[in-house]
């Protein structure tokens, strides 16, 4: 059994401090890709250079996740020397910020000074060679998030039209170079990377993750550690679910009560938590500084028992229920016929819309079973109107487009392969009537579902979900009927109600959320798991150097570390 508990982490390199989720499984899954490499003999190996190639030599330029939209291999490569230097686009502080940013990943595992200083002449090297980040230059073919890598012998140039993008050409470099680079101690040699040219630009604007800080409350610092993660990607979207049953985990400073008491617990009855206005800032600023924006959500109609514990004048009947400690879902429901609700709603939403910057808020609208048909399309008329009375596109779960999605509304759609086609239809038609969509289906994007029958974490509703099935789809053709042009990306979810620690995201999240990361990212060109997963085996002793409780998947023919 895996004891469910909550802790602080640290944000820099972090290690391991609980006994790892991938130590308490059970021998046969351990033994597993053992016993796939010895039946497959050492051609499995042979089939995956970049898993298995020596210290010493180069990664190529397209062994890296996500896949680069465009790859041309060749000329000298480039090696990291003391004489190293990280010069950044004269004048432009985003640059020097990410300069900085490069430089404390690279300085503690090389061990080398690695100064960020501005150039201005960019024709003229002084025989040191270093790696280039510029902004503009022409490359605004790009769009905000695209990027050129160029890496010859005198060094590594990075350009972008956008800070996003040359952030994004920042997290190439990384896997580029040896996994080791990624610890937090000096260690050996060479840092070189390939010669040749990358020209890179995702295929979606949208590519989230979520987690659910509400069935169990993650630290801020928890929550600095998943962005990190989440970067390394390029995701650019963090989902908070932030209200639902079991806990409301941000302050309202006009329903104080929401987060002092609808907070103070969680799943199983611990001690719950939330964050105050200054917690979620620091949160916003984080996610900002490796250029993700985060998208707050608050669950409603249903999900809010929380609230109306909080609160006995949201219930109907004037009295409040218990806290809840459990894990069953559709039995609550704000009063949809009382005005004090939309007052409830208005000082939320307004003061949730204050702090944030990014362009979403998420009203939940999912599995409210306790609101009859009619009451539900009345409220999500109202609480739509709010969010965009305080400047916000909304969003919700795709039950949404069982009311009546507001123009531009972006309806995240969770079902599964075998959801009824009828519900499909309802999803696929708000689309042709202008709803944009977010693709999250839980068979395959779900997080927290498990990878087989013997996976000590996660829940299994949706079926299990081993690496190889949450890799293999297509956003463009996923849902029939809705036009490609809706799709604005995927988001993969992460649920809590048995993830209650580092450790526990980890190893839920690790190896599937790079494929999503992909297929968020890359051209469906490149979409092959035969390659993808010799490519995913390669990122093993990166997640390791970083100190990520990951899942070895049978699927994947991991390199021994």
């Amino acid at each position: 059994m895996v004891t469910v508990r909550l802790h602080n982490t640290t944000v820099a390199k972090p290690r391991r401090r609980d006994p790892p989720v991938s130590q308490r499984r059970t021998l046969p899954l351990l033994l597993a890709p053992l016993l796939l490499v010895v039946a497959a003999g050492a051609t499995s190996f042979a089939a995956a250079p970049a898993a298995t190639q020596r210290a010493a030599e180069a990664r190529p330029l397209g062994q890296v996740i996500p896949a680069p939209a465009s790859v041309s291999e060749g000329g000298p490569s480039y090696t990291l020397t003391r004489r190293t230097r990280i010069k950044v686009e004269a004048g432009s502080p985003e640059a020097r910020q990410i300069g900085t940013y490069l430089a404390d990943i690279l300085r503690p595992s090389t061990g080398y000074a690695l100064p960020v200083s501005e150039w201005n002449d960019w024709d003229e090297w002084d025989g040191r060679g270093g790696i280039r980040l510029r902004l503009g230059s022409g490359a605004d073919s790009l769009g905000d998030e695209g990027y050129t890598l160029e890496s010859g012998q005198d060094g590594v140039t990075i350009t972008a039209p956008k800070p996003a993008g040359l952030f994004h050409g920042v997290q190439t470099l990384r896997q580029l170079l040896p996994a080791a680079v990624e610890k937090d101690t000096v260690q050996d040699g060479p840092w070189t990377v390939a010669g040749g040219t990358i020209t890179d630009a995702p295929r979606y604007g949208y590519r989230g993750a979520m987690l659910d800080v509400s069935r169990h409350f993650f630290t801020v610092a928890q929550v600095k550690r998943y962005i990190d993660q989440m970067a390394l990607y390029k995701v650019n979207k963090l989902h908070l679910h932030l209200s639902d049953d079991q806990g409301w985990r941000i302050a309202i400073d006009s329903w104080a009560r929401l987060a002092t008491y609808g907070g103070s617990t969680q799943v199983g009855g611990g001690p719950g938590g939330y964050y105050t206005k200054a917690d979620y800032q620091e949160i916003l600023e984080y996610a900002a500084s490796r250029h993700l924006e985060v998208v707050p959500e608050i669950d409603l109609p249903g999900h809010t028992n929380a609230a109306l514990a909080s609160y006995a004048q949201l219930n109907c009947n004037g009295v409040a229920p218990p806290l809840y400690t459990g894990t069953n879902v559709g039995f609550s429901s704000l009063c949809v016929p009382k005005a004090v609700t939309y007052d409830f709603v208005d000082d939320v939403v307004r003061e949730i819309a204050e702090m944030t910057p990014g362009k979403y808020i998420h009203i939940g609208g999912d599995e409210a079973h306790s609101t009859s048909h009619d009451d539900y399309v009345a409220f999500m008329d109202k609480a739509q109107s709010v969010v965009g009375k305080y400047g916000k596109t909304v969003m919700g779960w795709h039950q949404l487009t069982g009311a009546k999605p507001v123009k531009g509304a972006v309806a995240q759609y969770w079902g599964l392969d075998k959801t009824p086609a009828a519900e499909k239809a309802q999803v696929a038609k708000a689309a042709k009537n202008g709803a944009r969509l977010v693709l999250s289906p839980a068979d395959r994007a779900y997080l927290d579902m498990k990878y087989d029958k013997s996976t000590p974490l996660g829940l299994s509703w949706a079926g299990y979900v081993e690496v190889d099935r949450s890799y293999d789809w297509n956003p463009q053709t996923y849902l029939p009927g809705a036009p490609a042009e809706s799709v604005l990306g995927v988001e993969a979810p992460m649920w809590s109600e048995t993830v209650s620690t580092n450790d526990h995201i980890e190893f839920m999240a690790f190896p599937r959320l790079p494929g999503i990361a992909e297929i968020g990212w890359s051209p469906a060109s490149t979409h092959d798991w035969s390659k993808y997963k010799v490519r995913l085996a390669a990122q093993g002793p990166r997640f390791s150097a970083l100190g990520i409780d990951y899942h070895r998947s049978s699927k994947v023919p991991w390199p021994e570390e």
